[in-house]
Formats: C-alpha cells, structure tokens, sequence
C-alpha cells in the first residue's frame, strides 16, 4: 500500500464544532453519577463510557442556542435526557437478551439481568432529582409524559414480537412511542428553556420527532445491511428478537408466496439460521432502499419543521443533523 494511500484512509474525522459543549454535558454526566453504592457507579459508568452518538443531548444544545439561550441549565437538561435513554438501553439489552452494544459487552451480559434493571432504575430516579434541581414545571411536564410514553412504546413493541401480520401503521406507532419520544422532548426542551412561544416549541417538538423517527428507520434496515463492527451490535439481531420492523414487512409485501412463508417463519420463531437468504430477499425486493426512502421523507420533514428558525450556527447544524441521519452507516 502507497503512502499516499495510508494517508488518505487515516485521514481524521472533521472536529465536533460542539465539542467543548458537550464536554460540559460530560462533566454533569461525571457528577450526577456519583453514588455510595459501588456496583452503580460501575455499571453506570461502563454504560454512559461507551459513547454512543450522543444525540439527544446535542439536540437540547442545539435548540436551546438556535432560541438564543446561553445559560447553564442545557447542560443539565443534556445530561437529563442522556440519562433517561441510558436508563431504556439498560432496560431494553435486559428485554431483548440483547449480548452486544457499542461494540462492548451488554451491562446484562457483563454484570447480570438483576443489576442492569435495577442500575437503569437509578439513572430514572437521579434524572427526576435533576429534573426538580432546574425549578421548572414545564420541564417535569415535557420529561414526565416523555418517559411513560416511552414505557407505553416498550409494551407495544413485546405485544408485536414474532407477529409477521402487523400493520406498518403498528409499527410506526411503536417507532413515535419508543424512540422519537425522546428526541422530541430534547428538541422541546431546548425550546422550554429557552421561554419560546407554544408555536416555536411545538415546532422544535415536530422536528425531534420526525428525526427520531428517521433515526430509527435507518437503524432497522442497518440490521440487513450493516456490519457487527461498524454497527457495534449483532447483525440480525432484529431477526432474532423476532421483531417484524420495516425492511421485512416490504419484503413480505414484494416477494413471492414462499419468500413470503421463509420471512413470516423467522419472525415467529426468532430464527436467523436462514439470515443470509433473507436479508438477500430483503435486498433484492427494494425493501433497504423503500425503508432508506422513508427515512429520507422524515429527515425532509424535520427539517421543515424548523424553516422558520432564525439563521444561525445552531440551526444549521440541526438542518445538517437532519440530512445526515438518513445516509450513515452506523
């Protein structure tokens, strides 16, 4: 391999523009964390440590500064709402047997079912005792109906399991509840705190929501198109869980009869002994490109939503935000 070569794929990553900011966050993150008892430190620590993409509190910055806010309670609200989606992971690997996350050992899989319930069960009870120190009822509001959705969403998704005859309608629905709940009510909360008007809020809400959405969507086909390594989880995992998400009910929807019976056999038993042959089927009918495709219409849609914004560095990296989501492959 040439130098020139070398060079080029070591080149590095385009610095985070917010990075000081969300150093900020990780600072509250590191405090807010501290407990007397041992193993929570651990496990809260090994989770909030693997990283991940950090979105929900970018978007709380983001809002919070398009709006004209510089005070120092985002960064509280940023780490609030890091905390509640680390709560749901930890639920969630517990839920989904899940063994893999960030390219790390599940907290279950490391430490055990019990303690992960339990450790995510600390994290929501430390976000409302942050939550009580911002002094703001609007706030407990938005974070309160936010995280009981969330928990509705969490039941819906295990009364879908190993049913292939879901509408996409249920699925979405389960999409709106479990995941984008909590970007909408970063966005909102960028807005709350920022004292805008219901109409400017409700925009940033719409716009949380709809990128949620995306995000989700792209996450379900990466299950069929992605790589372990890149994804930093199992692929297949979906399949295995018995989850019917998007890119398997187009391809049921587009394939023949007995494509149809090999994909509706799998969901219901949790099978992935026959993964190559059905995330090729999954390939071939369009169904990556038609779920990509409806990612692409919520992207479009968020960024509509925030058209009225005044121009600003914040509120084009939400635009950005908005237009990245759908091409990753991570």
């Amino acid at each position: 391999m040439s130098s020139a070569t070398t060079t080029a794929t070591a080149a590095p990553r385009p610095q985070d523009p917010m990075a000081a900011q969300m150093a900020k966050v990780d600072d509250v993150i590191r405090a807010r964390l501290s407990s007397d008892v041992a193993l929570i430190e651990q496990i809260s620590h090994y989770i909030i440590g693997a990283g991940g993409k950090r979105i929900r509190p970018r978007l709380v910055l983001l809002f919070a500064q398009a709006l004209g806010y510089e005070g120092e309670h985002q960064y509280e609200l940023a780490a609030i709402v890091e905390f509640i989606h680390t709560a749901t992971l930890l639920h969630d690997d517990v839920v989904d047997e899940s063994s893999l996350r960030r390219g790390r050992e599940t907290a279950n899989a490391l430490f055990g079912n019990a303690a992960s319930v339990l450790v995510g069960d600390f994290l929501y009870s430390r976000a409302f005792q942050m939550m009580v120190s911002v002094n703001r009822m609007r706030v407990l509001e938005v974070l309160a109906d936010a995280t009981n959705v969330i928990a509705e969403g969490e039941v819906l998704q295990l009364l879908n399991m190993h049913d292939p005859d879901i509408a996409v309608e249920q699925y979405l629905r389960v999409i709106r509840f479990k995941t984008a709940k909590l970007f909408e009510a970063s966005a909102r909360l960028g807005a709350v705190i920022a004292d805008a008007s219901k109409e400017v809020e409700d925009a940033c809400a719409a716009y949380g929501r709809s990128l949620g959405t995306a995000f989700q969507l792209v996450d379900d086909l990466l299950d069929y198109e992605g790589h372990t390594e890149a994804l930093g989880k199992n692929v297949g995992d979906d399949l295995r869980e018995g989850k019917p998400t998007l890119p398997l009910l187009v391809a049921m929807e587009r394939g023949s009869a007995e494509e149809r019976q090999l994909i509706r056999h799998a969901i219901e038993h949790g099978e992935v002994e026959r993964l190559a042959e059905i995330v090729e089927l999954v390939r071939r009918t369009g169904a990556l490109d038609a779920t990509r495709d409806a990612a692409r219409l919520e992207a479009q849609e968020a960024s509509a939503c925030i058209s009225t914004l005044p121009p600003s560095a914040a509120s084009r990296a939400l635009l950005e935000l908005s237009a990245r989501s759908v091409e990753r492959s991570s």
